[in-house]
């Protein structure tokens, strides 16, 4: 195993320490909800109303899911964007090189 290889290693395994650990350590004793549901809660026992419905309120797995797809196609275009500039970059450092939308 190659010193980069090693390094490579180490860095993963910190990541996943940094985020398993404090839920190893805290034992599923928090009382952690999201801060939309806690400012929901303040918002109605002020009283407040909401000016609309919502047009749409899919169950909640349906709403994870379409959330991962909200993100996964974000994902994808800002890495489609990254690689098409790099793929530019890259082309003209190339002396001679003629880019593929002149020919």
């Amino acid at each position: 195993m190659t010193r980069r290889h090693l390094v490579t290693a180490l860095l993963v395994l910190a990541v996943v320490a940094l985020f398993a650990l404090p839920l190893l350590l805290d034992g599923g004793t928090s009382d952690y909800a999201g801060t939309d549901a806690a400012v929901t809660e303040e918002l109605e026992a002020g009283g407040y109303t909401p000016w609309f419905e919502s047009v749409f309120s899919p169950a909640g797995e349906v709403e994870s899911g379409l959330f991962a797809l909200q993100a996964a196609l974000g994902g994808g275009v800002l890495g489609y964007v990254l690689g098409r500039l790099r793929g530019r970059r890259a082309t003209a450092a190339r002396p001679g090189a003629e880019r593929a939308d002149d020919a």
